[in-house]
């Protein structure tokens, strides 16, 4: 059973459709159209949010508002050089200010939780449960750098800092994640296997 999140449609506007009519024909002459960008986006970015929170449906809601807010100023947003960096930026903003809450209870959860169903692989929720422990900030430079696969600089522009901040922060969580990984395997009966994420194919520069 595929167990991707499936795309939903478009936010619906919350005001009249004319003026959002008008608003779209001027973003196809001046940028991209905003269906387009969420049909090709929507998903990557919610498996990114996914990694930072560690709870699908929480990432989807993420990602759900975020182009939501962009929806009503789509006819400015499509000008920007990087449409799709606005609608990502907000979603991290909301999730960074949700997490100190979100976080104990889900780790309640977590540890409550009965195993009725079948799970995500063990690396998986291992992966999981490592970058859960990392800073958040460290955590968004990680998600960014390889699975958004923006470069050092770009990550510094989205999170406005300086590009050997963002260098610091990869070593820091490389560094955590694969002592974490260790531990975890070290821990499972019958595993000889190297830790994952010990070693990673990207390099920052």
């Amino acid at each position: 059973m595929d167990s991707r999140p499936r795309v939903p449609a478009p936010p619906a506007p919350r005001t009249a459709s004319e003026p959002h009519t008008a608003a779209r024909t001027a973003s196809d002459e001046t940028g991209p159209r905003f269906d387009e960008i969420y049909r090709h986006n929507f998903q990557s970015l919610v498996v990114q949010l996914y990694a930072f929170v560690g709870d699908m449906s929480e990432a989807q809601d993420l990602v759900q508002e975020a182009f939501s807010r962009a929806w009503p100023r789509w006819e400015r947003i499509a000008r920007y050089d990087d449409p799709v960096a606005w609608v990502r930026r907000v979603a991290w903003n909301a999730a960074a200010s949700r997490w100190r809450r979100l976080r104990t209870a889900w780790l309640f959860q977590q540890r409550q939780r009965l195993d009725v169903v079948a799970g995500p692989e063990p690396d998986r929720v291992a992966l999981t449960a490592a970058l859960g422990a990392l800073p958040a900030s460290q955590r968004r430079a990680v998600v960014l750098f390889y699975l958004a696969e923006l470069t050092v600089n770009e990550i510094a522009e989205d999170c406005g800092v300086a590009p050997g901040t963002v260098k610091s922060w990869l070593h820091r969580a490389r560094t955590a994640l694969a002592a974490g990984l260790a531990d975890g395997e070290a821990g499972r009966p019958g595993s000889g296997r190297t830790p994952a994420g010990g070693s990673t194919e990207r390099t920052v520069n």
